[in-house]
């Protein structure tokens, strides 16, 4: 993000402003899902996160990179507006997991894909729900670090928290997302959670939504950014 294309925006040019939506939408877009378990709800939050960068345009600080932490922040606020309380996430992640359990068995009547397939599957939906069990401020900081691979400065700018903060509380999360993720695999495949933890720590666990999410929603994505444009 250029110096002169972060001045046009502050002087409030329609354009460069758009410019700004088609390199960020599909990020806000991302964000705004991992955070409610929800697409049509990202999609709301991804809007009013645009239209609140508009308003705050001229806040924006006039030097500097990438302007994806100050989306990402702004995000994070729109969906605590959405999300008062574990209650709805946990919902709505529950719904996107039985959505994953429910592909895991229509891939089970493919026998050559199965195991691969399957596998990925029944991971995204066991941590989809060990999502649901952290606190919000814990999985915010996962989204961020992991999800997003920001650095602990711009999270913690993103969250307006001090980088200290960052750390440690992704350093909890990551811990209880592992033995989370590993009791909800064993519950769902039947085996013990010492097993299910040993397999999740061959793989960062964020890793596997990430991708998935990604891969199922490329359509919705390009849909609603064409569609705001």
């Amino acid at each position: 993000m250029t110096t002169e294309l972060r001045s046009r925006i502050r002087d409030g040019d329609a354009t460069a402003f758009a410019e700004l939506f088609d390199a960020y939408a599909r990020a806000v877009y991302n964000h705004a899902f991992r955070l409610t378990a929800d697409w049509p709800v990202a999609e709301d939050i991804m809007s009013e996160t645009f239209m609140a960068a508009w308003r705050m345009r001229e806040r924006m600080d006039a030097d500097g990179g990438s302007l994806r932490p100050w989306l990402l922040g702004i995000a994070t606020n729109v969906a605590r507006n959405h999300l008062r309380s574990n209650r709805r996430y946990r919902a709505a992640a529950a719904a996107a997991a039985a959505e994953a359990d429910r592909g895991a068995l229509e891939v089970a009547d493919h026998a050559g894909r199965v195991a691969g397939q399957v596998d990925d599957r029944r991971r995204l939906a066991a941590t989809l729900r060990a999502l649901a069990l952290l606190k919000r401020p814990e999985r915010e900081v996962l989204v961020l670090c992991l999800w997003e691979g920001m650095a602990y400065t711009d999270a913690a700018q993103a969250l307006g928290v001090p980088v200290g903060t960052v750390r440690s509380r992704l350093s909890r999360a990551r811990k209880r997302l592992a033995k989370l993720a590993a009791a909800e695999l064993a519950t769902a495949t039947g085996g013990p959670p010492e097993q299910a933890a040993r397999k999740s720590s061959e793989k960062r666990e964020p890793g596997a939504p990430c991708r998935q999410v990604r891969g199922d929603r490329a359509a919705a994505v390009r849909s609603a950014r064409e569609g705001n444009r």
